[in-house]
């Protein structure tokens, strides 16, 4: 039998690299069990309490930083996926001066440092006499995650088959119709991907919130004024509370994606 090293050293290096990633994960899930006052750096015993009263009177401010979070979140998801599915579809079905321009620049968002970006838009606001609040928090987290929205909506857009569109209109559906039966479910899958991209890049957002954030407090913020004397137990709740619901969802949907397939080729 011919000894290889690269059958060696592919599953090591895999080994290694997911004990890397989960290693993290792994110490805040742990650390949010620790009975601890102040600072949550050295343990000091297990407990539920931190679980059971995440949001008490003392350390409310944690709670009060994920909804802000949560919140500008979804707002910017809304409307940074409404506005880049449109755009994607101009894209992609329409000619019109200055397209390739417009592609162009709907990627410099992307490539542009988050610091020169958050600094920009501080600037302008302040330029412009805006209070920096909330409101200016959606409109920088909108701006950032549109480019995402588009890039993976437009390559869904470029997949689809244009003779299923034709095929409606053959059928004497108007354009509404056509969009909503036809082209809408199949760009849902895109779209959805999408959102929960813009989601992910809203939520987890530090650097552009801290240029444009005034006095509100979302969870990244929070986590970085706290890791200076141990980032609360409370903190690690809701941190791995969100990797416990997200990883229910994936694993949800690669169940039911997983049991359709099966009900598909026994139909076939």
């Amino acid at each position: 039998m011919k000894f290889s090293l690269g059958k060696l050293l592919l599953p090591l290096y895999t080994v290694l690299a997911l004990i890397f990633l989960m290693v993290p994960i792994v110490y805040t899930f742990v650390f949010s069990f620790n009975d601890s006052l102040k600072s949550n750096i050295t343990w000091r015993g297990f407990t539920f309490d931190k679980w059971l009263n995440v949001c008490q009177v003392q350390n409310g401010a944690v709670c009060e930083a994920f909804g802000n979070s949560v919140l500008i979140g979804v707002v910017a998801t809304v409307a940074a996926t409404t506005l880049g599915t449109m755009i994607a579809i101009a894209l992609v079905r329409y000619r019109f001066r200055f397209r390739s321009q417009t592609s162009l620049l709907l990627f410099l968002p992307m490539a542009t440092p988050e610091v020169v970006l958050g600094a920009g838009l501080a600037a302008q606001f302040l330029s412009l006499g805006v209070p920096k609040d909330m409101v200016t928090i959606i409109l920088a987290h909108t701006m950032f995650c549109i480019s995402f929205v588009v890039v993976t909506v437009k390559a869904r857009v470029a997949s689809l088959d244009p003779a299923l569109e034709e095929a409606g209109r053959d059928l004497y559906g108007s354009a509404t119709q056509v969009f909503a039966r036809i082209t809408f479910p199949l760009l849902l899958p895109g779209i959805l991907a999408a959102a929960l991209l813009s989601f992910a890049l809203s939520f987890d957002d530090f650097i552009i919130t801290n240029f444009n954030s005034g006095a509100v407090t979302t969870f990244p913020k929070y986590i970085y004024v706290s890791a200076a004397r141990g980032i609360p137990a409370e903190a690690n709740v809701i941190a791995s509370a969100v990797f416990i619901l997200a990883l229910v969802l994936v694993v949800t949907a690669q169940v039911s994606r997983a049991a359709k397939e099966k009900r598909l080729a026994k139909q076939g």
